[in-house]
């Protein structure tokens, strides 16, 4: 493992590169806050836009717009804004840049510093991850470039779940043709759940070792993982993000010989049905919308299709609960995180009902509270907690980068 002596310094910036936007954040670990966020969009068009927000002493949110031709430029406009808010990338108090890379593949279970070795083996599972790696290695060069000094950190989405048990993470297919082609359930949002799962265990009070979590990320993608004692056990998505939960425009589970009923009895292609699955599916292909406020805004006023696409969201998240709990053995905690689940109260309710014969319940007005902290919503008296606790990814990336290079 390579290490930096970084002596009093403890800024870390994380990079988020999508292939059209750049996510930033800076932040100081010494004091774990927060300095600034960034996001720029639409790299590459005419309507590029950089909106950039320092979180003290510099106003509000600053946006500026016109075309960012690539990756480049978009960092390059990012360390402008940061520099004028006093936080320049060439800062002494910058030790390392932390970046997200969605698959890590088998190799890669912790953070890991990026060289050329690391740069070629993310480059080998582009095949498994080919909307997410190639951005991801666009952004790692970018940073690279423009501060080839400090050391690059690789926190992968996959390394969470590598502690998978084989009898989890292999699909029942041949076996040479699963290892050749790399083939079994990697699990995502790795980095949320590793956040959240301890941090349940703080809200608890107990050791991360002795508590057994079923996390519930909510989001636009979303998934389930049962955390046991801190290890990953099992999650919901597979080889792709597309396996598990119902999510905004993702089936989840499907029987696999629907793609081959497409393309037989409908003509449509491969990358037809790919995009079907991905992004004309789960909550947007069942009523229109994927946002959870417009759809329980559409049940609130009696629309149907609304209700069934609640109903089938809601029925496969109780699913996962009721496997996950058998998984696990025993349950301490049902957490809820990301937007839908730290927000959408509704779906929190409606994924517990009935499920008192698990020692799941939820609290009407506990539940009904609205803040950004970590909060327990279940009765005083319940045999399992339930909670929602915020993700913070940057957060958890940063962590773990600045634990690697700071000695």
């Amino acid at each position: 493992m390579t290490t930096t002596h970084t002596g009093g310094a403890g800024r870390v910036l994380v990079l988020n590169s999508g292939s059209s936007s750049l996510k930033y954040q800076l932040l100081d670990m010494r004091e774990r806050v927060r300095l600034a966020t960034g996001l720029v969009e639409r790299i590459g068009e005419e309507t590029s836009r950089l909106v950039h927000t320092p979180s003290a002493g510099g106003g509000g949110p600053r946006e500026r717009t016109g075309r960012i031709a690539d990756h480049e430029q978009a960092l390059k406009a990012a360390a402008e804004e940061l520099a004028a808010d006093g936080l320049g990338l060439d800062s002494p108090e910058l030790v390392a840049i932390g970046h997200r890379v969605v698959h890590g593949g088998l190799k890669f279970s912790e953070p890991t510093v990026i060289t050329d070795e690391v740069l070629a083996e993310i480059e080998r599972l582009v095949p498994v991850a080919p909307l997410h790696n190639p951005a991801n290695i666009t952004g790692i060069r970018t940073a690279q470039a423009l501060r080839p000094d400090l050391p690059q950190v690789a926190v992968f989405d996959t390394a969470f779940h590598t502690t998978m048990p084989e009898h989890a993470a292999r699909y029942a297919i041949d076996v040479e043709t699963a290892d050749a082609h790399r083939i079994r359930r990697y699990g995502f949002h790795g980095t949320s759940h590793a956040y959240v799962s301890r941090r349940t265990a703080e809200l608890l009070g107990r050791p991360v070792a002795d508590v057994n979590v079923i996390v519930l990320h909510l989001g636009n993608g979303a998934s389930a993982s049962a955390v046991a004692g801190g290890r990953c056990v099992e999650t919901s998505m597979g080889l792709t993000p597309l396996e598990g939960l119902v999510m905004g425009t993702r089936s989840g589970d499907i029987d696999p010989a629907v793609t081959f009923h497409l393309k037989r009895v409908a003509g449509m292609s491969v990358d037809e049905i790919d995009v079907l699955l991905n992004k004309k599916s789960g909550l947007v292909g069942l009523c229109g919308d994927n946002d959870m406020r417009e759809i329980r805004r559409r049940v609130d006023e009696g629309d149907d299709r609304a209700a069934l696409a609640f109903d089938i969201y809601v029925h496969r998240l109780k699913k996962y609960i009721g496997a996950y709990s058998a998984v696990l053995g025993r349950v301490d905690a049902v957490v809820f995180t990301a937007g839908v689940g730290e927000n959408a109260a509704p779906v929190r309710e409606a994924a517990l009902a009935g499920l008192e014969g698990f020692g799941l319940a939820v609290d009407a007005d506990l539940n009904a509270v609205r803040s950004g902290e970590p909060r327990l919503i279940s009765p005083a008296d319940a045999r399992v907690a339930v909670a929602v606790v915020p993700t913070d990814e940057e957060l958890e990336i940063a962590g773990q980068t600045f634990a690697l290079v700071h000695n």
